[in-house]
């Protein structure tokens, strides 16, 4: 992988920076936390993909950073502003203090144990959630790194919304929806993107991925076993066949990561019965 991106100059101009530290660096995406005297900000960058032997070509994710910026400006973020640069695009947006659910997790993970992660913090990731599903949006992108919590009070927050429908994008920076990470796709969604390249996201395999989310975090397993190193179409026919791997999670949690998993999407709980299952929950 090449090195870092640095933040254009455009850009850096706009924010006048008063430090900056590289957050992601990965196929297709640069993130840095930068922060200025009046505020702390995620720049990203986004750029294509160069086909290698494991992984194929993809423009898609220069276009990312501006369809997020589109979709935040669309949900009311003010500070949320997007543009070109020589590879790709870039977005500024406010940078959200926490850990992500699978960090907050790690110390209960066990492949050996049972074990019972707070209902408190799934609950806030269920509810922030089921905020954006009440604007008419769907994610998209759900999974346990896209959950930033806080605590004292426990409060999450939902990012990386690039994938994210119910927005007006324009039409320059947007692209179809060809799936997401598939350690939390659905199996309907497999299904689409092994028939046709792209599919339809839709709230409730947003749940299914909060499920998959949940499981994750607190296992430290996929919802559906495959190797590590199968190729993306071999992933995803055992989403698409499943069956889900045994929820070994204790208690209520458990028992509701079950009904969010079910392979069909309307037997599946909304995420505002997720909700409420959640507070009636022991924390």
């Amino acid at each position: 992988m090449n090195d870092p991106y640095p933040i254009p100059a455009p850009v850096a101009h706009l924010l006048q920076a008063e430090s900056s530290t590289l957050v992601l660096h990965r196929r297709g995406s640069t993130v840095w936390h930068v922060r200025t005297s009046l505020a702390e900000y995620a720049v990203k960058l986004g750029y294509p993909i160069t086909a290698t032997d494991e992984w194929e070509a993809a423009e898609w994710p220069a276009l990312a950073p501006a369809r997020e910026g589109a979709v935040l400006q669309e949900l009311g973020c003010d500070v949320a502003v997007y543009g070109k640069w020589e590879r790709g695009t870039w977005n500024v947006q406010p940078w959200h203090d926490g850990v992500s659910l699978q960090v907050l997790w790690t110390s209960l993970r066990s492949r050996e144990r049972v074990v019972a992660p707070p209902a408190r913090d799934a609950l806030a990731c269920a509810r922030v959630l089921a905020t954006l599903h009440d604007k008419g949006y769907v994610h998209g992108d759900v999974q346990p790194a896209h959950f930033i919590v806080r605590q004292d009070p426990v409060q999450a927050v939902l990012i990386d919304l690039a994938l994210a429908r119910g927005a007006e994008i324009p039409q320059r920076v947007d692209f179809p929806y060809r799936g997401c990470l598939v350690h939390y796709e659905s199996p309907e969604i497999a299904r689409q993107v092994l028939e046709y390249g792209e599919a339809e996201p839709t709230q409730s395999a947003d749940v299914y991925a909060l499920g998959a989310s949940l499981f994750m975090a607190a296992t430290g397993w996929r919802h559906v076993e495959y190797p590590d190193d199968a190729p993306r179409a071999v992933q995803r026919q055992a989403v698409a066949l499943g069956p889900h791997r045994p929820v070994n999670v204790a208690g209520a949690l458990g028992r509701l990561i079950v009904d969010m998993l079910r392979p069909v999407s309307e037997d599946r709980p909304t995420v505002h019965e997720v909700c409420k299952a959640l507070e009636e929950a022991p924390a």
